[in-house]
């Protein structure tokens, strides 16, 4: 299932709570761009438990730092369970793809340089 995308303005200076940015949907994956520079974004996603994203490759470096629940991530093969605290980095050009193991939120932050 493709993500839903919204763009939420943060104000600058401002302490907002990350994982109210998006909220769980049954059967769905959801997600809310909080920055977007021509330099990189930073995108809050929320996956229900089963619901993730297929293999691809992307040409930067990505972090993904979870903030609710829990995922396998596989990266060229390998998997990777992570789990709210954690954070993992998704290698430029090479094959990923997750899974909601739980219901699980990420921060993605993709700097383009």
């Amino acid at each position: 299932m493709s993500p839903t995308k919204d763009k939420v303005p943060v104000e600058s200076g401002a302490a907002v709570p990350l994982a109210g940015f998006v909220d769980y949907q049954k059967g769905a994956v959801v997600s809310r761009e909080i920055l977007g520079k021509p330099t990189g974004t930073v995108t809050v996603f929320a996956f229900d438990q089963g619901q993730g994203l297929s293999e691809h490759t992307a040409p930067f470096d990505a972090l993904v730092q979870v903030i609710d629940g829990e995922a396998e991530i596989t990266i060229s093969g390998e998997p990777h369970s992570v789990s709210a605290g954690e954070i993992i980095v998704m290698p430029a050009n090479r094959p990923h793809a997750l899974k909601a193991t739980r219901p699980f939120k990420m921060v993605l932050v993709m700097i383009r340089s």
